[in-house]
């Protein structure tokens, strides 16, 4: 069973990642976050959100290192 919705809204979406809606639509816009134009709105998959979040964190992390025990 899903915690929420499959597809969220503009406002879920900006809810779920602790943004402003401006965010969303600018990030969508500039085609920066996994989203679908449907009509005159914007749709988004949670899964695609869930994943495109884990793959920017890998990208901010790798220049630091695998581990901490780089850092002494």
């Amino acid at each position: 069973m899903s915690n929420g919705p499959t597809i969220m809204t503009v406002k879920e979406v900006a809810e779920y990642l602790r943004l402003h809606e401006s965010s969303i639509y600018r990030l969508s816009i500039q085609g920066k976050i996994p989203a679908y134009k449907v009509g005159r709105g914007w749709r988004f998959k949670k899964e695609k959100i869930d994943e495109w979040l884990h793959q920017s964190q890998v990208k901010q992390e790798k220049p630091f290192g695998d581990s901490l025990s780089d850092v002494h």
